[in-house]
């Protein structure tokens, strides 16, 4: 759906990135990950170009998250007033994962809470990392509550939680200024072909990396940011059309690290101005992107996949029309997680 709220003239005066994108390049790991093109898909759905950003490989890690991680984790540490605190955050993947391979960098503990629906593989990933990792049968939502709860119990604790509420901003915007490094090194890459992005499609759970591309999105001109959800947990799209922050019930879905019920409380008021529209894709829709990138060579889980499958929502009518979406346009895709982020397996 197209969001009732979008003001398309509306642009900002870029943010100053270069200090995250500095810090990030001192990380062990660091490369700018690659920009695909796919011209066989922009052929297929009338685009003049369709590049995915792919993230299955990013510092080490298969997500893009260790971006955010890592940033608002050396903000919060600069800032703290105790030299050694415990790591805590509730996850359903790839963010639980990165602030655990903060805490091994760093030597600090880490506990990392997961709901329910994240699936073995991945949560053997995060303990691989050296953290205490903590499997409760409760939904995301919960687990945000009841990560928060055990850090507040604990005076050494440092809560590194990627989605937000009131008092609880801080950090959830540095992790939001961490993802820029990502749309830094996109566009230096769309700008050495000639090119300029007309259309972003973000995988979006509680948002944090749509408000990190709606950031970016409105530093250009005439450039759009479009949302994908499950469809199973739409609350951006239920959000956008209630013209409130919305919760919604989740349900099972392969799009594990998607499945959330909130839009973050920081987030909101910037996605409501600056999203163009949400799309909600089903599991296979998923599946199906999955293998056709696969096909041309992007590894990508479901949540990455989602991104293709929304563009072919968005490039079929009605939307094509009423998103504006024209035959000369530039698309940018955003693969945010390997197949072995999510326990997937690349092979159809």
């Amino acid at each position: 759906m197209l969001n009732p709220g979008w003001s398309p003239g509306h642009t900002a005066e870029p943010r100053q990135t270069d200090e995250i994108r500095r810090f990030h390049e001192t990380l062990p790991g660091y490369a700018v990950t690659p920009l695909v093109p796919l011209p066989t898909v922009a052929g297929a759905l009338g685009l003049a170009a369709v590049m995915v950003k792919d993230e299955s490989l990013r510092l080490g890690l298969p997500a893009f998250k260790m971006l955010g991680a890592s940033w608002a984790v050396h903000r919060a540490l600069r800032s703290a007033d105790r030299a050694r605190p415990r790591l805590i955050t509730a996850t359903d993947g790839n963010h639980g994962r990165a602030v655990a391979r903060m805490g091994a960098l760093l030597n600090v503990p880490a506990t990392i809470i997961v709901p329910q629906g994240v699936s073995e593989r991945a949560i053997e990933l995060i303990r691989s990392e050296g953290a205490d990792v903590r499997v409760l049968e409760v939904a995301y939502d919960d687990a945000v509550r009841q990560a928060a709860a055990l850090a507040d119990a604990d005076p050494d604790a440092l809560l590194v939680q990627d989605t937000s509420w009131p008092g609880y901003e801080d950090i959830p915007q540095w992790i939001v200024d961490g993802y820029s490094t990502l749309f830094d090194e996109a566009a230096d890459q769309v700008a050495a072909v000639g090119a300029d992005v007309d259309l972003i499609v973000v995988p979006a759970g509680v948002g944090s990396l749509a408000h990190a591309a709606v950031t970016f999105g409105r530093s250009r001109t005439h450039c759009r940011v479009v949302a994908v959800e499950p469809v199973v947990a739409d609350c951006l799209r239920a959000s956008l059309a209630a013209g409130a922050l919305t919760t919604v019930p989740t349900g099972q879905t392969s799009m594990a690290g998607l499945n959330c019920g909130t839009p973050s409380y920081l987030a909101w008021p910037d996605l409501q101005k600056g999203l163009a529209g949400a799309v909600a894709v089903d599991d296979r829709q998923a599946e199906q992107a999955m293998a056709t990138l696969a096909e041309l060579g992007v590894d990508a889980g479901p949540c990455g996949a989602a991104s293709l499958a929304a563009l072919r929502i968005l490039a079929a009518e009605p939307a094509r029309s009423r998103l504006g979406l024209r035959t000369d346009a530039t698309v940018l895709l955003l693969n945010t997680e390997g197949s072995s982020a999510a326990g997937q397996s690349a092979s159809f």
